[in-house]
């Protein structure tokens, strides 16, 4: 199972999907929702598809996920997973997940990756924990989360190797340096309508820019039972921080095809990378 990132850019083009979804408080519906959505992409070409966070729960208290806890390797939403990127011949990032962590109160929000084999290849456990205040509206991650280890993760992927991460990792430019030159990087995400409408779109392009990769975003996007609003606008960005397609809200997807050499030209043109000395 790949864990570290390396210092290379080997791959091909390939078509790539973010989904996203407005999940709600049942694990049936929202394993049904998705279904559509990975079978629709696939039929579109997709060949790497990714969910967004939570894309199996999104319960009416920070606490209900924790009924849904799998240990690795084991329950219906992993199998549910493995099936549908064997049966599709697709790579599936798959959002995020409950998984166990031995304590009753807190689960690892868990970013598993299965190739087309249906095989869990890689596996990144969120690390950094959403808290936030304004008013009523508040998060704190930590209270149900339990945090992963502080490693960056890769994957060899058809694309070249693509960086691991989720939803508010991408407020931390660190992670990102340190996952070396990958072609890509992945983000589900469920960010939520205050933070997203001000930081999300410049968050991403800023990631994708500074780094010189394609950076994939899904996210939850709509009105949610449990009162919650997330921002959605899941997109696919390039190299240059170009936006190449965009869903503003609601299920669906986009998509875009990952060049190789569009790559290699953003980074032969202006050789940031190479030129960092701190």
């Amino acid at each position: 199972m790949s864990s570290l990132c390396t210092d290379v850019n080997a791959g091909t083009d390939c078509s790539v999907a973010a989904i996203q979804m407005v999940s709600v408080p049942d694990l049936a519906t929202n394993l049904a929702q998705a279904s559509d959505l990975i079978t629709q992409a696939a039929a579109a070409g997709a060949k790497m598809l990714v969910l967004p966070e939570y894309f199996c729960f999104l319960g009416h208290k920070d606490t209900d996920k924790l009924a849904l806890r799998e240990q690795p390797g084991n329950g219906p939403i992993q199998r549910f997973l493995a099936d549908h990127a064997q049966r599709l011949g697709v790579w599936i990032f798959a959002g995020t997940l409950p998984l166990d962590t031995g304590d009753p109160a807190r689960i690892y929000n868990t970013l598993l990756v299965f190739d087309p084999s249906g095989n869990v290849v890689a596996r990144y456990d969120k690390i950094h924990l959403f808290g936030f205040r304004r008013g009523e509206e508040a998060y704190d991650e930590s209270r149900s989360i339990k945090a992963g280890e502080l490693t960056p993760r890769c994957v060899d992927t058809p694309c070249g190797p693509a960086g691991l991460s989720i939803c508010y990792d991408i407020r931390f430019p660190e992670l990102y340096r340190n996952m070396g030159h990958v072609s890509l990087n992945i983000l589900p995400a469920a960010f939520t309508y205050t933070t997203g409408s001000a930081h999300w779109e410049i968050l991403l392009r800023a990631r994708a820019i500074e780094n010189q990769c394609y950076l994939v975003a899904s996210a939850q996007g709509g009105r949610h039972p449990n009162g919650r609003r997330t921002w959605g606008h899941s997109m696919i960005i390039d190299p240059w921080g170009e936006i190449l397609d965009v869903l503003p809200e609601g299920p669906g997807f986009v998509m875009a095809t990952l060049s190789l050499d569009k790559l290699a030209s953003v980074r032969q043109a202006l050789p940031a990378l190479t030129h960092r000395v701190l």
